[in-house]
């Protein structure tokens, strides 16, 4: 194989590797790294949305089950909330095969949110969130008084 900037000039690389494909210089094209790039992309992409729906759920169990906190957060959590709502389906929508993982996405990511905010607060034994529920924008909206 022959030397490329890949490990030496990144960016180099990149535009070299899209020049060889619009010119269909395909015997030139670096196709070991640029097969390990797409699949780093994709996987990227999954990392993304856990990453989100976490952070969604965490901040659905603060407003739903921390009371003492609610008065001075709610605000920000719901605004929290809905940011990562949007981001989550602006990348369902650029991306819509990953709606299949959201089930076993959600399956990782609940488990890390109760953890991580039952090192705040105690949550009730009954505490639940349905991914349905997260993922529903109209669900536990918080209006302009902080009521939900």
């Amino acid at each position: 194989m022959s030397k490329t900037p890949y490990k030496t000039d990144y960016y180099q690389w990149i535009k070299e590797t899209v020049n060889q494909l619009q010119d269909r210089n395909f015997n030139a094209v670096d196709w070991d790294n640029l097969i390990a790039e797409l699949e780093s992309m994709g996987k990227s992409e999954r990392r993304a949305v856990l990453s989100l729906l976490t952070s969604l759920l965490e901040h659905l169990l603060k407003l739903s089950y921390w009371q003492a906190e609610k008065e001075y957060s709610g605000n920000h959590w719901a605004a929290e909330i809905v940011n990562f709502r949007a981001q989550i389906q602006q990348r369902l929508e650029d991306s819509p095969s990953l709606k299949a993982e959201l089930e076993a996405m959600y399956a990782k990511a609940y488990p890390v949110a109760i953890k991580s905010v039952s090192k705040l607060f105690s949550l009730p034994k009954d505490a639940h969130i349905s991914l349905e529920q997260a993922l529903d924008e109209d669900w536990f909206v918080v209006d302009e008084a902080g009521e939900s």
